[in-house]
């Protein structure tokens, strides 16, 4: 009966590509979100395979994609990337995995957006004040997973996620939950590890963003035009809240060719998000691995595809791990985005493995 649930649900993953016209609908809620920051997408191994790493996320970046990931560490894990974004903006994640036998895997996660500082200006001072003002974004997770069974992992975050612009601030707790599932659908090995992946994840439910502080402080005359001791009474605007972008993912990876030294994996992740149109995003990832040395891998794929009116577009990257005495390792990734007339991106991210 699972292998039947299991095969239904493959069969309806990959049938997600043949029915584009399920994707080109209008978006209904664009702009209707805060903290978009974290719709980027972290870590370069995903980021590079076009974001589509649901179901394959197995180092310490599944913190961001589908923390049921983490339970398929087999070593814990430093990690720290670098993704300069477009107009000078530039973001960072740092993360920490910890293997725990007999209990699950441990994560700290930390994501940075860094919008650097500009010019104060007024509509009375339109060419500056002479002041600058910086924002920040900025969101802490911590997250836990497991393998119920050998082929069944989950996981789940908490996070804090806040948002400062000058003196003016506002916060919000998340959480994300994932599932992924090894199945032996066409295995070349027969093994459940080179089968059909499935993985599923929610990330940024929670509370919504509403910022404050003493930048919205104004001095107002509640009785304009009349004589009285009304005039310049302490006020302060109350903004709207606005939700967090809540994306739900579904995914599959397969690998078509494994063998002792070389594995090829193509992935498929869909997206249903609460603030633009469903996508597609496409990745492919291929593997040597030498016993005494470590592991060489290219990646590429499609980023966002039917999305309406997307700049994404096509990523690649590579990645170099090299194991040392003692189970310990090192590896580095590159990774590139093509952002349409954006432009491009490049980001860069280094782990030590323990």
């Amino acid at each position: 009966m699972n292998q039947k649930l299991l095969a239904i649900f493959a069969a309806l993953i990959m049938g997600l590509g043949c029915h584009s016209e399920s994707f080109a609908q209008k978006p209904m809620r664009a702009g209707t979100t805060s903290a978009n920051f974290l719709e980027i997408g972290f870590g370069a191994a995903g980021a590079s395979m076009g974001d589509s790493y649901v179901s394959l996320a197995n180092d310490a970046s599944a913190i961001y994609w589908n923390p049921a990931g983490l339970a398929n560490l087999e070593r814990s894990e430093a990690m720290f990337v670098s993704q300069p974004w477009i107009a000078e903006i530039n973001t960072s994640m740092t993360a920490l995995a910890l293997v725990l036998p007999n209990f699950g895997t441990i994560g700290l996660g930390f994501i940075n957006a860094n919008y650097g500082e500009m010019e104060v200006t007024t509509l009375a001072m339109q060419e500056g004040t002479g002041e600058m003002f910086a924002s920040q974004d900025m969101v802490v997770s911590l997250s836990y997973a497991r393998k119920i069974v050998n082929w069944f992992s989950v996981g789940a975050s908490s996070k804090y996620v806040a948002s400062k612009i000058w003196h003016t601030s506002a916060w919000a707790l998340a959480f994300d939950l994932g599932v992924i599932i090894q199945t032996n659908f066409f295995s070349t090995t027969g093994r459940r590890e080179d089968g059909l992946n499935i993985g599923m994840s929610i990330a940024n439910y929670g509370s919504p963003l509403r910022y404050e502080g003493m930048d919205l402080l104004q001095q107002i005359d509640i009785s304009d035009g009349e004589a009285g001791n009304f005039r310049d009474v302490p006020g302060q605007f109350k903004l709207h809240s606005w939700e967090l972008p809540l994306i739900f993912r579904i995914g599959a990876a397969y690998h078509p060719w494994v063998t002792e030294n070389h594995q090829l994996t193509l992935s498929m992740d869909a997206l249903h998000p609460n603030n633009n149109t469903e996508s597609l995003n496409l990745g492919a990832q291929y593997t040597f691995s030498s016993p005494s040395f470590g592991k060489f891998i290219l990646r590429g794929g499609y980023k966002a595809l039917f999305m309406e009116d997307s700049q994404y577009g096509l990523t690649f990257g590579a990645g170099l791990l090299t194991n040392f005495l003692f189970n310990k390792g090192v590896k580095f990734e590159y990774g590139f985005r093509d952002l349409g007339v954006l432009g491009s991106v490049h980001f860069y991210g280094i782990s030590v493995l323990f």
